[in-house]
């Protein structure tokens, strides 16, 4: 990890959000280095921005690129067997020296082996998604030395984690691309960033612009983890097709799956909305019907409407197919208007937040403000 950000580092950056710094404006990025110091010194990078970890997306080339950069790349590991991940590590530690993460799910039947190979390759950053980890894979983790990051829905469940010994939390809202809660960003941030001091928190969900990065660190997060703003940059190997989606897309376009029937849950993925979401509540429908009849029993059922989606990311990101794939992104992805560098997209983000303080610091007034209680107080004797 660097001092922090230098005046040279976002000279110009911002995207033209951030003017020109001069030696006056120093305290600004000192002020932002303060923000993210705990964040910067758990990941051991410049930037304290995580790109999320995207299936088929975030690989060895997306990774590197984010770590080189400044920030921190996390592999997808998804359903990889523990030597297709082997080979994944090692091919990103050739392009990069940079630390990054591995993010791997719970969920999968190999997770003590996967944890295994992070271990032999010396990973210094172990992501866990998909459920509440086992004692057994956050004490495997640590005794390689590497730091456990974990996925909390609300606070009791980070607290729960915190006791299980896991580094750093990431609260991610269902504003963010694929899987996700039922509860906003905002709302997540508010519950848990004043009641968890114990370990840094990073905050995820919907943050497209720096401003909103700046917001969750004020609040008290360590730092962010961004997914859809990475989708189309030039380092990332998703299709041309699959890009040109994002980038003419708008924020409301980016929606939940729809679940009809409560009987047959639908895990609830937020993509950009194409003809396959329309065919999936069609299928939805057609299966409902068949075991209202009594034609399919309610296993067969389930297990046909879960199966929909097989390899539907695949054939968006890698094929191409925009309309029978599955195009999982955020709300974020208003704000992706065309292919950028990494080195762009985290200018622009630092810039942002950087010409936020900066603005600020020109509208601080001269006059203390009263307490609140003294507010309270005129205000009632008004009444």
């Amino acid at each position: 990890m660097t001092e922090g950000i230098s005046i040279a580092d976002f000279a110009a950056g911002g995207g033209g959000a951030a003017r020109q710094w001069d030696g006056d404006c120093k305290h600004v990025y000192a002020e932002l280095d303060r923000l993210w110091a705990r964040g910067r010194q758990v990941l051991g990078c410049d930037l304290a921005i995580m790109g999320g970890a995207m299936t088929w997306v975030s690989e060895r080339n997306l990774v590197a690129a984010i770590s080189k950069a400044g920030g921190f790349g996390v592999i997808a590991s998804g359903s990889m067997s523990p030597q297709l991940l082997s080979r994944e590590i090692q091919a990103t530690q050739a392009l990069t020296t940079r630390p990054f993460g591995v993010n791997l799910i719970t969920l999968h039947p190999d997770l003590l082996e996967l944890i295994d190979v992070c271990a032999a390759h010396r990973v210094g950053h172990v992501v866990l998604a998909g459920g509440l980890p086992s004692n057994a894979a956050v004490s495997r983790i640590k005794r390689s030395g590497a730091r456990v990051f974990c996925f909390a829905p609300a606070l009791g469940f980070a607290r729960k984690l915190v006791r299980m010994g896991v580094d750093a939390i990431v609260i991610e809202g269902n504003e963010a691309g694929g899987h996700i809660g039922p509860v906003s960003t905002g709302v997540l941030a508010q519950e848990i960033l004043p009641h968890l001091a114990s370990v840094p928190v990073f905050v995820a969900g919907g943050i497209g612009r720096g401003e909103a990065m700046l917001a969750y660190l004020e609040m008290g997060a360590s730092g962010v983890q961004l997914g859809t703003r990475f989708v189309c940059a030039h380092e990332s190997i998703a299709h041309p097709r699959f890009k040109r989606a994002f980038i003419c897309a708008a924020a409301r376009d980016a929606v939940a799956s729809v679940q009809l029937d409560p009987r047959f849950p639908v895990i609830p993925v937020r993509a950009l909305n194409n003809a396959a979401t329309e065919r999936f509540v069609a299928v939805q429908r057609r299966v409902i019907d068949r075991f209202t009849r009594g034609e399919l029993p309610q296993r067969a059922a389930q297990l046909e409407i879960e199966h929909f989606w097989a390899g539907a990311l695949r054939r968006a990101v890698i094929d191409g197919d925009i309309e029978a794939g599955s195009l999982m992104a955020g709300q974020s992805v208003g704000f992706v208007t065309r292919e950028q560098s990494i080195v762009e997209i985290l200018e622009e983000l630092v810039g942002q937040a950087l010409a936020a303080l900066a603005a600020r610091g020109e509208r601080t007034c001269s006059w203390t403000p009263r307490s609140a209680p003294a507010l309270l107080g005129r205000q009632g004797a008004r009444g």
